[in-house]
């Protein structure tokens, strides 16, 4: 699930999601519950999941919908009038064969040309069904896969860093996505066979109405256990999710070219692929004992129903040499007795079914009717004190099931035009308090203001073209390399003046230029003639998507330049520096000669301010700051 967090990315998004696959993984600490006994409200619950099931098909293609139930009702009437044009045959054909008569001759071959012209309409229909589940399959599944997609866009940072959330997005994108449409294929099916098996009952009737309740007590049994062990099929598909997911992890991780230089080089290859196996043979045993019981189960009951058809042939046999029916009366009765046995069997399954994929089809929704109360979520297009910049006010921020907050009482104010240097060892909030500034979390305490405005009281749209951020986990979009930088700019995506004119901001132009298409080049290995850049490469093309952003007056470079040479950073910082004259500029660096250009330093240790002042102030003071700024300088001598 980490390429949905993040997109095509090499780096950060892929780990996230392995220590919530992992971390899900090892908190399961019960097996799924016992399987209680099926119960007639749970199978009528699964027609409110029908109806929303049919409106989805509806709003998919209305035409389809239409021509679907019309043949569902053709297809359901063909069996009744050939099980009687049969009878009639036959009867006609004994009756010619005893007159020799041409008139009861032509009589039969009537009934042989009705028979066929009945096959022929069963058999178009039939093929029109296939033809119209096949086309609605493509288009509901993409529709469907759209809406989950949609969701994904809404959600938080905090839900997409979340193990829970991460299951829910699996089960969804599983199993959810073909539900609905083999739940409406069930429903048009029930109206199918209803429309036949009241016909085939009528004819069965006939003979004896005993008849009908051996067919139904043959096959009832069958059909409440199937749906109980649908019941226990979908608790273990939602009890083993978490380890799903790490095992899809694990393929990636063996699979993808961003992991390979290490998973050979430390040769994790086996080991990783050990536990693939294990994984595997973990979940294959729950697998293996359902999948017993299930068909030792279906294999008694199927022979129950097989029984019931014998006896009543055995019955229709002994009444036919009685004298009581005639020989076309004893095959169309077989013939019935069959098709309403196949029909009742095929109810109750398709009821069944419905059970189980209102069951999986409740994962779709759980995900699409999951809360999101976003971090920014008001409809302010300015703030009350145009020109106050930013502020951060006694401001705290916990992690979701963190003990220890990221965050502690963080007081700040950056006006329009300065420049502020974050620094800080690993761990120390640096980055969080940029997240919190771009509405990506809620403060837990306290206030973050832009032009005197609380961050949630801003229209997210409006907040967000204000910021420009390049994170050190930046994404490497397996795009072209004017789509990756027009990704800063939503606006200008296609602008080619747009990225010739950030690219030379970002210094990312002299690498442009020697790629084989310039800004039109693949990169990445994901796809046909795709590029590899060096991490620097790349950094510089992520420098070039956060100058995208003309409208920023904010904004903020996150270890921008970890990845480059000395004479790049220099230069990075002289332009973003001239870029940044009239506008906040806010830098997160480990290196010293890159924060020292800043107006004022701020020093973060534990989610704390602890110091706050220029470079020579902070030296003069001889704390945290001077001892990490020598610290550093040594490495230099």
């Amino acid at each position: 699930m980490a390429s949905l967090a993040r997109g095509p990315s090499g780096g950060a998004g892929a780990g996230a999601g392995a220590g919530a696959a992992g971390g899900a993984a090892h908190k399961r600490l019960a097996p799924p519950p016992a399987a209680t006994s099926l119960r007639l409200r749970d199978l009528w619950g699964v027609f409110g999941y029908a109806r929303r099931a049919l409106g989805l098909v509806w709003a998919t293609s209305r035409g389809v919908t239409i021509a679907l139930a019309a043949g569902a009702v053709l297809a359901g009437l063909a069996p009744i009038a050939m099980a009687w044009a049969g009878k009639q045959l036959i009867d006609a054909i004994v009756a010619a064969a005893a007159s020799g008569a041409t008139a009861d001759r032509d009589v039969a071959l009537s009934w042989v040309a009705v028979e066929a012209g009945l096959a022929l309409v069963l058999l178009v229909a039939t093929r029109l069904l296939g033809i119209l589940r096949s086309l609605l399959r493509a288009q509901l599944g993409h529709r469907i896969n759209v809406m989950i997609l949609d969701k994904a866009l809404t959600l938080e940072l905090t839900q997409f860093e979340d193990a829970e959330t991460y299951d829910m997005l699996t089960r969804a994108r599983r199993e959810a996505s073909s539900r609905p449409l083999s739940m409406v294929m069930r429903t048009f099916s029930l109206v199918q066979g209803g429309v036949a098996l009241v016909g085939l009952l009528g004819l069965l009737a006939a003979f004896s109405p005993l008849a009908l309740i051996v067919l139904v007590a043959a096959a009832l049994p069958a059909f409440l256990a199937e749906a109980k062990f649908a019941g226990d099929a979908f608790r273990l598909f939602r009890w083993r999710t978490p380890e799903t997911r790490e095992q899809l992890y694990v393929e990636t991780v063996l699979a993808r070219e961003d992991h390979a230089k290490e998973v050979k080089l430390y040769d994790l290859g086996p080991r990783l692929l050990e536990r693939y196996r294990t994984i595997f043979d973990r979940v294959f045993a729950d697998d293996r004992a359902l999948t017993w019981r299930r068909g030792l189960w279906g294999l008694g009951l199927g022979a129950l129903g097989a029984l019931a058809f014998y006896g009543m042939y055995v019955w229709i046999a002994l009444a036919t040499i009685a004298g009581a029916i005639t020989l076309g009366a004893m095959t169309m009765y077989v013939v019935v007795f069959r098709q309403a046995q196949s029909t009742t069997g095929g109810l109750l399954a398709d009821v069944g079914g419905l059970y189980e994929d209102n069951l999986y089809l409740s994962t779709l929704y759980e995900l699409l009717e999951l809360p999101v109360a976003s971090a920014v979520s008001g409809r302010a297009s300015a703030g009350p004190r145009p020109g106050d910049g930013v502020r951060f006010e006694d401001v705290s921020f916990t992690y979701p099931g963190a003990t220890a907050p990221a965050l502690d009482g963080v007081s700040l104010h950056v006006p329009p035009g300065s420049k502020l240097a974050i620094v800080g060892e690993n761990g120390s909030g640096k980055t969080t308090l940029i997240k919190l500034l771009a509405g990506l979390y809620r403060p837990t305490r306290g206030r973050v203001l832009v032009d005197g405005l609380p961050v949630e009281a801003w229209d997210p749209a409006t907040l967000r073209r204000r910021i420009g951020v390049i994170f050190q986990d930046f994404v490497r979009y397996q795009l072209t390399v004017g789509e990756n930088i027009g990704a800063g700019d939503d606006r200008a995506f296609g602008d080619r003046a747009r990225w010739a004119e950030a690219a030379e901001m970002g210094l990312a132009a002299p690498v442009i230029a020697e790629l084989p298409a310039g800004f039109d080049t693949q990169l990445g290995k994901w796809f046909k003639d795709g590029r590899e850049l060096s991490l620097g490469q790349w950094q510089k093309i992520a420098l070039a998507r956060a100058f995208m952003r003309r409208d920023a007056d904010i904004l903020v470079l996150d270890e921008p330049t970890a990845s480059m040479d000395a004479a790049a950073e220099v230069a990075i910082f002289d332009r973003f520096r001239e870029r940044t004259r009239d506008q906040i500029a806010i830098v997160i660096s480990h290196r010293f000669s890159t924060v020292r250009m800043a107006d004022r330093i701020v020093v973060l240790d534990g989610g704390r301010v602890v110091e706050s002042g220029s470079h020579d102030e902070l030296l003069a003071q001889g704390g945290r700051y001077a001892t990490l700024f020598r610290l550093q300088a040594r490495g230099y001598q």
